[in-house]
């Protein structure tokens, strides 16, 4: 058993007949566990020395600012189109069902700088991938990317082509 196990429940046939949802509002809602989730990926991200950590809408932004915090790096938004103001760049990038576009404000300073990028699931990658396109288009290297809950028999780790750690991956 993982030590995230007791905080994720799973809703079988949710959103759709087939698909086991793992749902981490409960992780969300535990002091200890999100302490815990900050603890661990502190000690797992560490070695790959983020200067920045990109958090991917919405929840991906929670995780962002809280390790951001807790290693005294500051944090960028990847938010879904029309969402920021200013200067922006997007992707856009499919979906099983469909398309979707991701955009991040226009940064003069990132280039060369090592971001980390954040969310809550990995897996089929699409949306992480397209966040590493963004952040890569303004001259910054994406040094890894973290997620609380991977599923790995998805294979979205393989088509990012950088570190990817989690703190829960299922097989199944």
């Amino acid at each position: 058993m993982n030590k995230f196990d007791k905080w994720i429940e799973g809703y079988p046939d949710f959103p759709k007949k087939g698909i086991l949802f793992r749902d981490i509002s409960p992780l969300l809602a535990s002091p200890e566990g999100m302490g815990l989730l900050k603890k661990e990926f502190v000690k797992l991200i560490l070695d790959f020395k983020p200067d920045l950590i990109a958090g991917i809408d919405a929840r991906g932004f929670l995780f962002s600012s809280l390790i951001g915090e807790a290693m005294n790096i500051g944090t960028l938004m990847i938010r879904k189109s029309g969402k920021l103001p200013g200067g922006v760049v997007e992707k856009s990038y499919d979906l099983e069902y469909g398309s979707n576009t991701l955009a991040m404000q226009k940064i003069d300073n990132l280039k060369g700088k090592n971001v980390l990028i954040i969310d809550d699931l990995l897996a089929t990658g699409g949306t992480m991938k397209c966040a590493k396109d963004l952040i890569e288009s303004q001259g910054a290297l994406v040094c890894g990317c973290a997620v609380v809950v991977e599923l790995s028999f998805l294979g979205g780790s393989e088509i990012l082509e950088c570190p990817v750690v989690s703190l829960v991956s299922y097989e199944s």
